[in-house]
């Protein structure tokens, strides 16, 4: 039996504190973070009821991460991938594995769904995309017309 604990609010300000502190010293990751927050003790706060709004379904967490992170105009995948993989370390060092993997799953659903808002940009179509769409229905009708 693991000594790691089950998910609990202790648990999560542990891993949230213990990740933060990583993240900080982080070479690639710590200038950003760093740079972003000016009152370590809230962040710390909120990011506590944060993961417990998530985990544990709490209703703590006010606030929008989306927001949060499209203000921070250097971010990129690669950011995202050190702070997972932060993560990812971190949780594995709290908690026991299955409990860690459900927390990791979490993280990174967040992380994608981040990621598409802050870096998905779909192609518009351009008016040469309908006139050659148009064009490509006018031919195929033409062709249905030949054939017939």
């Amino acid at each position: 039996m693991s000594n790691a604990p089950a998910i609990s609010e202790s648990a999560l300000k542990e891993l949230v504190h213990r990740f933060y502190a990583k993240a900080r010293r982080d070479p690639e990751i710590g200038p950003i973070f760093n740079h972003a927050v000016g009152d370590w003790d809230a962040h710390l706060e909120k990011l506590t009821d944060f993961w417990s709004s998530v985990m544990l379904t709490t209703g703590r967490y006010k606030g929008n991460p989306t927001v949060a992170h499209l203000r921070q105009k250097t971010l990129t995948p690669a950011h995202f991938e050190r702070w997972l993989a932060l993560f990812r370390e971190t949780a594995a060092e709290v908690f026991a594995p299955d409990v860690a993997a459900a927390i990791i799953a979490r993280a990174e659903n967040i992380g994608r769904s981040l990621q598409l808002a802050l870096f998905y940009r779909p192609k518009r179509p351009t008016a040469l995309d309908s006139e050659s769409h148009t064009q490509n229905r006018s031919n195929d009708y033409a062709n249905h017309a030949i054939e017939t």
